[in-house]
């Protein structure tokens, strides 16, 4: 993948659209941890805690790009980003966090937070980037001023935007699509690019409508409740 090329260009853009709806909600974990101390820690705590949350994220994603180098792995790795992009369109994400008690009791809050809850970030900007460190690298640069100052502003977008959301899910489903159809194993069935581009439209489909279906059966379910 050449530098600035059309294809490294999409890429970066599905790693955008990824840390957006994916990194934004991480953010709220770090104003959440902080909420119990003075003012004047908090803004140390956030930059801190974030440092760290990078730090943590930028090992995680270079092993799991080493990872998917490994035969079967982009395989697997496809298939739960296709549930984890399924579970976007489904879940109605709570903020339930603990409040840290002290400045480092905050700091390893964020931390552990953040990387629990990072695990589906790591995912797929690794497998949009391709095995591309430089895409890694970008991606992590364009997720930190996400984290540090743009949740709040991203969750307003969301809240008027909905179709963010179904944006989100259909690039990580097209990010899923691509690691599978880049399996070695599996080349010989992708060869043909109508089917091999044909297959990225139908997963992206599936993901939207099998989505939206499960979150309509929730509606109808909690009305009937």
């Amino acid at each position: 993948m050449e530098f600035l090329s059309m294809e490294f260009l999409t890429a970066l853009m599905a790693i955008v659209m990824i840390d957006l709806v994916l990194a934004g909600d991480n953010a709220i974990v770090i104003g959440l941890a902080a909420r119990n101390l003075p003012k004047n820690q908090q803004k140390k705590v956030i930059l801190w805690g974030t440092a760290g949350a990078i730090i943590i994220r930028s090992l995680a994603t270079i092993i799991v790009v080493w990872l998917l180098k490994i035969p079967g792995l982009l395989l697997v790795g496809g298939a739960l980003l296709i549930w984890i992009a399924i579970k976007l369109l489904v879940e109605d994400k709570g903020h339930d966090v603990k409040a840290g008690g002290s400045f480092w009791a905050a700091i390893r809050t964020i931390i552990i937070a953040d990387a629990l809850m990072g695990l589906d970030n790591v995912l797929a900007v690794a497998g949009a980037a391709h095995g591309n460190f430089v895409l890694v690298i970008l991606g992590l640069l364009i997720s930190v001023p996400i984290v540090i100052g743009g949740s709040t502003l991203i969750l307003k977008w969301v809240d008027r935007f909905p179709i963010i959301i179904t944006i989100g899910a259909g690039v990580l489903g097209w990010t899923a699509s691509k690691m599978i159809v880049s399996e070695p194993f599996l080349n010989e069935y992708f060869a043909n690019p109508f089917v091999k581009y044909g297959f990225e439209l139908l997963i992206v489909a599936a993901v939207i409508l099998i989505g939206r279906a499960i979150k309509q059966k929730q509606h109808k379910m909690s009305g009937t409740a």
